[in-house]
């Protein structure tokens, strides 16, 4: 029988061993498994294809069921959108999902943003394309007194943000605002509709005295920064023109070129 020492000593070695082997499973991370290889479709199962001899979900958007498209070899939900061409109801493309738009440097050329809508121009080839009181100018229908000229405003206006029940100018409204005074600076001689908004809680007229009030705060906020008073007007909308894209989106105040 082995002597209480060397009982010991052997149980000391299994009990490190145990110890040190747990160690290296518990050091060793989670592996992804390896994607089956395949020399052909009939090599994989679950509705898997056969792509440089690995077995994926798809090879094209063909391989993916309705709704999805093949990206990277894996079937991902379709976006709404690519373009903004595919976007309707006057919305932009952003990140895929078609959305209201902000600001009239969202709208394209010649486009405008009226109530989180793009009001666009018609495209057009030749002048037939166009209405009759209409000239198709570098590829757009517009009116001959409407198309853009080099003494055009050279930068866009930004909307502002406001929160619930609030006509307080929130941080980061201030930033695009900064921005604005820098656009106004720049379009000096050009004047500007400050359109203020609400979303459709309260009654009518504490809304379009709400919305005036944000009008004036935004109004004011660009006053300090040194653009001159005289270059505002401003235009309270109350509930009247909500965006369809949520209470946050309808809260706010809309600067629009003279």
């Amino acid at each position: 029988m082995p002597s209480p020492t060397v009982t010991f000593f052997r149980s000391t070695l299994v009990a490190g061993a145990a110890l040190g082997l747990a160690g290296l499973l518990a050091g060793c991370p989670d592996k992804k498994p390896k994607t089956p290889s395949c020399d052909g479709d009939k090599d994989c199962k679950d509705g898997l294809v056969c792509v440089d001899k690995r077995c994926v979900q798809c090879a094209n958007n063909d391989d993916c069921p309705d709704g999805k498209v093949c990206k990277d070899n894996a079937c991902i939900a379709k976006p709404q959108c690519s373009t903004d061409d595919d976007c309707a109801d006057g919305k932009v493309c952003k990140d895929g999902a078609c959305m209201a738009c902000a600001s009239d440097g969202e709208c394209g050329p010649g486009g405008t943003c009226e109530s989180g809508a793009c009001n666009r121009p018609k495209k057009c080839s030749v002048d037939e394309d166009c209405a009759d009181d209409e000239d198709c100018v570098d590829g757009l229908c517009q009116k001959p007194w409407q198309a853009p000229t080099a003494d055009g405003p050279s930068c866009s206006l930004e909307t502002v943000y406001f929160a619930y029940d609030s006509d307080a100018v929130a941080g980061p409204e201030r930033d695009r605002l900064d921005k604005n005074s820098q656009c106004l600076e720049k379009e000096a001689k050009r004047n500007v509709t400050l359109v203020g908004h609400t979303d459709a809680s309260g009654t009518d007229e504490y809304n379009i005295a709400l919305s005036e009030r944000r009008a004036r705060a935004v109004a004011d906020y660009l006053s300090r920064l040194g653009v001159d008073p005289a270059r505002f007007q401003i235009v309270p909308k109350g509930e009247t023109e909500v965006t369809g894209s949520g209470d946050d989106k309808d809260r706010r105040v809309e600067s629009k070129w003279q």
